[in-house]
């Protein structure tokens, strides 16, 4: 091929086709790639400075998408505080209805409900957690936030523990005691006897001197003798009757004596005398001044247990009128019941058992009674000025012992406790809120730093455009003043050769 010349117009013409060609073809490659910088030897300069912009722009890419989860982590936390504080004012709403009420029963509901709050409270910080990242459960939580290449810039933020609400560095609430209750029991037994007081005239009354009557001498000393353990009966109450004592001294005599009651008729002078017990009404040897009753030896009640049917008025604990009352350990009355004459044991097991949280059965002439509070249970006689007088309602001999004393009371048993517990929600909800401001001003930051971030890597990235971008509009208007020239110089190298034809017209 080195043997065959070229004119130099031929030459000059084909030269200029091979440099158009190659023209067209960087602007060809420009218009594809968008780029008038693809390569270092494009523009060494421009083409390093542009891999350096990109570089740092691709870098920040991937630190804006873990500012990105930062923000979705710190959402949750707040999220979960702002559950919680809900659940803190809910507990709060729940102490104030403990404090609204005397109920120890209704109290100890308000303290078990307050306590499944607090779970709740535990269970929503424990579930606050986003992609294994929880700033509500304390330790080994703490979040760090990069926003720049080498680390120098970014921001921790500490994990708080509520996970627990017992901690004293989170909202120290601790579980209130539920209260575990106590129990109890008595017996319910009774007899009667009646004595016929008569004196020179008939019928003694109540103001009459017991000297008046027919059956009192004056030289012994009355006494109320336990007959229960005959082989050695004790005496549970005496007392010298001088001779100026009435009737009506006797009855109160009477009335006075633990599980005793005694009525007097009257208008027809008859004693009536309830027990509890066996008792033998005794007279004994004494001073002459004093008197005591003389029918046979004695005049003796003989006792039995009650049943479901008997009528309270059997027994020497109640009489017409009494008002049987129930109390808890705040002195609130869950109830009262009055003792008519047609009530009966039954009635009497059934008001009890009728009370939330107090339970009563009835068997073998005792009462058994449980309560999930104190308890206590009052009977009041008529006609007294209501003057308690439990001890001779509920007999101590007859294994009465009528205030249950709970094995603990609730958390919420009194207004201090729940005053207590109060100061300590406010102190939580304050805590709440400072937390929830310090994530919030976290969030900000981050969210900030965000669209900083955001802002930057489009600066970068167009700088780097700047340095590397074809202008299209530019490169087409060049590749179509290339096409022209191809054509004019192929035109050119046409009208080359159709010269150095003309010399073969010679031959």
């Amino acid at each position: 091929m080195a043997d065959i010349t070229l004119s130099s117009a031929v030459r000059a013409n084909l030269n200029t086709l091979q440099q158009t060609a190659s023209f067209m073809s960087d602007v060809q490659n420009k218009l594809a790639t968008g780029k008038k910088v693809n390569s270092a030897l494009d523009n060494p300069g421009n083409f390093f400075t542009a891999s350096a912009l990109n570089a740092r722009a691709s870098d920040l890419g991937g630190l804006l998408d873990d500012m990105g989860q930062s923000v979705n982590t710190i959402k949750a936390a707040n999220d979960g505080i702002t559950s919680i504080t809900k659940l803190v004012e809910s507990a709060k709403a729940k102490a104030n209805q403990a404090l609204q009420t005397g109920s120890q029963y209704e109290r100890k509901q308000f303290a078990a409900q307050y306590n499944e709050l607090l779970t709740q409270i535990e269970d929503t910080a424990k579930d606050a957690g986003y992609k294994g990242k929880n700033l509500l459960a304390g330790t080994g939580n703490d979040l760090r936030t990069i926003f720049n290449e080498d680390s120098t810039s970014k921001l921790d933020v500490s994990a708080v523990d509520y996970t627990d609400t017992t901690l004293s560095t989170g909202l120290n609430l601790s579980d209130l005691a539920e209260g575990q209750g106590g129990a109890t029991a008595f017996n319910l037994s009774g007899g009667k006897t009646t004595i016929t007081l008569t004196g020179a005239d008939g019928s003694l009354n109540s103001s009459s001197t017991l000297s008046e009557s027919t059956a009192i001498s004056t030289t012994t000393t009355l006494q109320f003798i336990n007959n229960v353990e005959a082989t050695a009966p004790a005496v549970i109450a005496g007392s010298q009757v001088t001779a100026g004592a009435t009737v009506q001294d006797l009855v109160n005599q009477l009335n006075s004596t633990e599980g005793v009651r005694a009525e007097f008729d009257e208008t027809n002078g008859q004693l009536t005398i309830y027990s509890n017990e066996d008792l033998i009404i005794n007279d004994t040897a004494a001073a002459s001044t004093s008197v005591a009753i003389t029918i046979g030896s004695s005049a003796e009640v003989d006792a039995s247990a009650l049943t479901s049917g008997s009528t309270l008025t059997d027994s020497g604990s109640f009489s017409l009128g009494d008002t049987i009352t129930l109390t808890d350990g705040n002195g609130y009355e869950l109830g009262s019941f009055e003792v008519e004459a047609s009530s009966t044991v039954d009635d009497l097991n059934t008001f009890i058992n009728d009370f939330n949280g107090v339970s009563s059965s009835f068997s073998g002439g005792r009462i058994s009674v449980t309560s999930e509070t104190d308890l206590t249970i009052n009977s009041k006689r008529s006609g007294s000025n209501n003057t308690d007088f439990a001890s001779e309602a509920f007999s101590a001999t007859t294994n009465g012992s009528f205030s249950i004393n709970a094995l603990s009371d609730s958390g919420f048993a009194t207004d201090t406790a729940i005053n207590r517990t109060l100061s300590k929600l406010n102190n939580a909800l304050g805590n709440l809120r400072t937390q929830a401001s310090e994530f919030g001003t976290n969030l900000s930051i981050v969210e900030n730093r965000q669209d900083f971030t955001r802002s930057l890597i489009n600066t970068l990235e167009e700088g780097a455009g700047k340095l590397t971008l074809a202008d299209t509009n530019e490169e087409g208007a060049r590749l179509l003043a290339l096409q022209t020239r191809q054509q004019l110089a192929s035109t050119s190298l046409s009208f080359a050769s159709q010269a150095d034809q003309n010399v073969l017209r010679l031959f």
